[in-house]
Formats: structure tokens, C-alpha cells, sequence
């Protein structure tokens, strides 16, 4: 029996994967999970991309905004968040994939915002288990952010990856920055989700939701440096120290 979830709109943004695209929106419907709305925000993708997009759109009942040329991740983002009109939005990425039984951990999360008008998202996925953790319930944990908390990881309190978050998102913490790399975007608005005191839920077996799948046939779009990518052990450390005292002159400056 399809699980109906009205409150929530899946916002999903596009770039060049649409492959990548119809197997998310394939998931959700293996597993019967039912949104308000669908919205595909696509970046100016190759026209071959745009054209799957058009195709497959019916079948999965989405609606397409568009832009005529790429504006990067921030534009991206703002422009699906603008068409949401529902009171929650879920927001996922095209290469990520829910594993079976997500609606039992979406039903939990959105449990835990009707009840707790102070929590302003709700993470599913990250590289690394966030350090400073309350658990709350049924596996979700409250994030604690301290400026004197040791440690630079302490700095990721919001992610781009899949979340749960109000749609009224903007009105507190602002809108995406726009021309300029993603992950600058993305780290930019999580000093503002800091700086604004935003409170963040944590599921803590943060790689049993999602799945991030980058293929050989549609690769990863984001691009990193070899020195930001690099496991040498005296490279790690040195990023470890900069990254901490740099995000705290940012936070406090």
C-alpha cells in the first residue's frame, strides 16, 4: 500500500544525468512513496538531457523548471526551492538512491518537526558521522555546535546532501549564493545555518538511507583539487588545522 506523505515535496536537481534521474524517481516508486509535488530543477543540461527530462516527466509526474543557460549549483537550488509549495521539502540530489525502507525513516523524521518547531532539518546521508551528537530517538541524534568544540568536522552542521527541511528554509537562513563553485555555495550557507542558530536532527546510520551512486556512463559533475583530495598523512592534518582555524575566523568575523 503507497505511503502518502501531502506535506512533502521531493525537490531533486538536475545536471547532465538524467540516467542517474530516472533511477532515484524509480526508487521512490518501487517503494511506493507518494509526495505532494515532484519538482526536477535542471541546470541547462546538454539537449539530449533536457529531452529525457521532457520524456520521462509524465511518467513520474514531475514538473521541470528550467533555465536557458547553466547558473550553477546556488541558482540551481533557488530556483526548485522557489517552486516548492508545500509546507516540507525533501531535497536529494540526482545520483543518490533510497534504500528499501525509507519511508519508515521518513515518517520519523517528519515526526520529529511536527513535534519540535525548533529543528530546521533533518540529515540522511554524510561522509562522516558528525562528532557532537544528543541522541533524540528511534536513531536520530540532535547536532551540538560549540565554537570551542575541537575539532574542523564541527563546522558541518548543514550538508547539500539529502535532508529533510521546511520550505520556509530560505526566510531564516537566506538563499544559496550563486556564481560562484558548489562547494563554496554549500559551505556558505552552512555558516549561515550556524551563525543563525539552526538546529539540525542527525541519523546516525547516516550511509543505511541513501546510496550515492556515480557511474561510469554519469560521473560525478563536482570537480576537487588534488591537495583537497589528498590521503598523505602530514596533507590531512594540515587541511585539519586550516580548515578549523579558517571556518572559525569565518563564523566569528
Amino acid at each position: 500500500m503507497p505511503t502518502q506523505y501531502p506535506t512533502v515535496t521531493l525537490l531533486v536537481t538536475h545536471y547532465n544525468r538524467s540516467q542517474s534521474l530516472e533511477r532515484l524517481l524509480q526508487a521512490f516508486q518501487k517503494q511506493e512513496i507518494k509526495f505532494g509535488d515532484i519538482v526536477v530543477s535542471d541546470d541547462g543540461s546538454k539537449p539530449e538531457h533536457q529531452e529525457r527530462l521532457k520524456e520521462i516527466a509524465p511518467l513520474y509526474n514531475f514538473r521541470l523548471i528550467t533555465t536557458p543557460k547553466n547558473g550553477g549549483l546556488g541558482n540551481n537550488i533557488n530556483k526548485g526551492q522557489d517552486a516548492v509549495k508545500t509546507a516540507y521539502t525533501l531535497y536529494v540530489q540526482e545520483d543518490f538512491d533510497p534504500f528499501p525502507g525509507y519511508a519508515e525513516r521518513l515518517t520519523d523524521a517528519l515526526g520529529i518537526m511536527d513535534e519540535r518547531a525548533d529543528v530546521d532539518l533533518v540529515r540522511f546521508y554524510a561522509y562522516f558521522k558528525y562528532p557532537y551528537l544528543k541522541p533524540f530517538r528511534k536513531g536520530f541524534s540532535e547536532m551540538i555546535f560549540k565554537i570551542w568544540y575541537p575539532g574542523y568536522k564541527k563546522f558541518h552542521v548543514y550538508s547539500d546532501h539529502p535532508h529533510l527541511r521546511r520550505t520556509t528554509f530560505f526566510e531564516k537562513f537566506g538563499r544559496y549564493a550563486e556564481g560562484i563553485k558548489g562547494d563554496r555555495t554549500e559551505f556558505l550557507m552552512n555558516l549561515s545555518f550556524i551563525k543563525k542558530k539552526g538546529k539540525a536532527m542527525f541519523y546516525e546510520d547516516f550511509k543505511g538511507v541513501f546510496d550515492q551512486i556515480n557511474s561510469s556512463d554519469e560521473p560525478s559533475t563536482m570537480t576537487r583539487s588534488d591537495i583537497r583530495q589528498s590521503n598523505n598523512p602530514l596533507m590531512v592534518f594540515a587541511r585539519a588545522i586550516y580548515r578549523n582555524v579558517k571556518h572559525t575566523w569565518e563564523v566569528l568575523f
